[in-house]
Formats: C-alpha cells, structure tokens, sequence
C-alpha cells in the first residue's frame, strides 16, 4: 500500500534522547523493532496508542514498501531485524509457512476469516474507482459504473491506477478483472487499462487520488476510504463500487520469534491489535472481529473476496499476468 521506500520514523539523535530517557539502545530487548508497510494514518495510530498505553521509548518503527518488506521476511526470516511485522496478512502467512518464524499469538480476540495462531489482523483495505466530478463534466465523460467502462478510449490519459509489481492495492483490481472475466478476456481488459493510464501507473497506491484530487487525471483506482475522505473535506470527488466487486486485503501483526525473548514485542502487539484497532477501524472501516460494527456508508454495494487463500505464490502469479498485457 505503500512507495517502496524505507524510512526511518523519527532522528538518530531523538533515538539517543529515548535511549537516555529509557535506558535501552534500539534493538536491545527493552525496545522492541517494528517493521511496518502501513500507510503513515496507521502508523500514527499506532505511536499515539503505545504511547498512551506507557509503551513510549520502549518501540521503534521503521517503515517500508509492501514488496520491500515481503522480500526481507521471505529471504532473512527469523534472523530479521524486527521483533514486530505489521504487514499484509499474505505476505505474514506466506513467511511463517516457508520460514516457521513467528511465534504464537493467540488471544480471546475472534478475526471473521478465522485467524492464525501466529498474527492478529489489524486493518482492512478496499478497493475502489474514484472520480473528480468537476473534470469528468469538463471532459464530457460519462461517469463509469465498472472497471471495464474505463477501457474505452475517451478516458485515454485520464485514468490512473498503481502498478502491482510496487503495491498491493494495485492487486485489488487484478483479482477484480481475472475473477470476473477470465485470463483471457481479462488480459485484453488489463492491456486497454494500462493504454488509457499511459503515465498514470503508480508506485504508490496513494498515487491515483492524489493526482484525482489535483485533476490531473479524472478517474482512478485505489483504496475506497481515500475517496470518502476527500469527499467529507468538500473536494469535487466521489467513489463508484464497480461491479466487477470491492476486492480487500487485510493487514496483521505479528511477533518474530527470538529464541523466548519476545515478551515486550507481544505486549506491544497485542496493545496493536486490541487497544489501537477502534481507531484503525475509524480509518481502515472494514470489519475484521466478531461485533465490529462500521457506517452504511463505508459498506460496498459488491464487496468480494478471492475464493483461495492469498499467497505470495498468487500474488506473483498475478505480477505475471500484468506484465504480460504491458
């Protein structure tokens, strides 16, 4: 869901200053290392409830791409730096069957999907298509209803989605075309899309709507909350449940197993999925545990979910069926 770029969330020097405060050195065992692919919004979540919670100096995120973090648990396993992953549930599942690296984290807590012993979902994403009204009047464009209607020529240059070899969201329209058109068709599908786009294939999944909201483009497709958001601040955007359905991915958190040193890191992530999911659920408003209640408004007309398991194996299999209609 994000730019595949790692950064570091606050200085060396603030570092020293909690290390001073807190008389731990980032990754000794009083101050857990979080690695993290959230969107910034969740990560502030994040930081906000540790810190309420007493957990201040005692963690320390780093943030990366979804393929960038998915490439370092698949490749260092347990020898991997962090103590805690927040990551796409994929990507967790994948590295726990192929590496064994995290360690238990069961709780009384009861995910919809059903849950692993080994993660706790934290957020949900949902796809969407997004339009500027105000330009898509101006181009005399009519206001599409599918993810097929983008195809036609007249949205050329005027559309923007990401790119899936950089982001996860960019996986929510592929398993929206192939679901319901087949490989085939859905290829020659793809291939209109990617023409229409041109320059408009992003790296980020934020791309699409921030070039939507400035009207560079006039129809986009990404994470559905960020085009109600824009809505709610008075923007010129709406958000269109595309027929095809409103695929979702779900992010989770888990623990890394250090050889019986994991007790802070699962404090800190059980504080993450329980004390900070309220506020993740007001952000991220898909529902993950029995009882959650969200808006009429944040419910999809098609919501869908993929009929197998997510895997990294599927993922890549879909990253090959998009270069292929490049």
């Amino acid at each position: 869901m994000k730019k595949s770029t790692v950064m570091m969330l606050g200085t060396v020097s603030s570092a020293i200053v909690l290390a001073a405060c807190g008389g731990a050195e980032a990754g000794s065992k009083d101050q857990v290392v979080i690695y993290s692919n959230a969107d910034d919004e969740a990560i502030e979540v994040m930081e906000a409830t540790l810190d309420k919670k007493g957990y201040e100096g005692k963690y320390l995120i780093q943030s990366f791409g979804t393929s960038e973090l998915g490439g370092k648990m698949m490749a260092e396993g347990k020898d991997i730096e962090a103590d805690v992953v927040t990551m796409a549930s994929y990507f967790i599942e994948s590295a726990q069957k192929s590496q064994s690296m995290f360690v238990d984290l069961s709780s009384d807590l009861k995910p919809l999907d059903g849950g692993t012993t080994f993660a706790l979902p934290i957020l949900g994403n949902i796809g969407s298509i997004f339009i500027n009204t105000d330009l898509l009047k101006q181009k005399g464009l009519p206001v599409p209803t599918s993810i097929k209607d983008l195809t036609d020529p007249a949205y050329k240059d005027l559309l923007s989605f990401p790119n899936i070899l950089d982001s996860s969201t960019a996986w929510l329209l592929v398993q929206a075309i192939i679901k319901e058109y087949g490989e085939r068709e859905g290829q020659q599908i793809l291939a209109d899309l990617i023409k229409n786009a041109g320059p408009h294939i992003e790296s980020s999944g934020s791309g699409p709507i921030k070039k939507v909201k400035t009207g560079e483009v006039a129809v986009g497709f990404g994470l559905r909350i960020q085009a109600i958001n824009a809505k709610k601040e008075g923007l010129p955007i709406d958000y269109i449940d595309p027929i095809e359905g409103n695929y979702t991915l779900t992010e989770s958190v888990a623990v890394v197993d250090k050889e019986g040193d994991e007790a802070l890191a699962r404090e800190i992530a059980k504080v993450i999925a329980t004390e900070a999911r309220p506020d993740l659920l007001k952000q991220y408003p898909v529902a993950l545990y029995e009882g959650e209640q969200v808006n009429e408004e944040f419910v999809p007309k098609y919501l869908k979910k993929w009929d197998t398991t997510l895997t990294v194996d599927l993922l890549e299999k879909h990253q090959a069926f998009f270069k292929e209609a490049q």
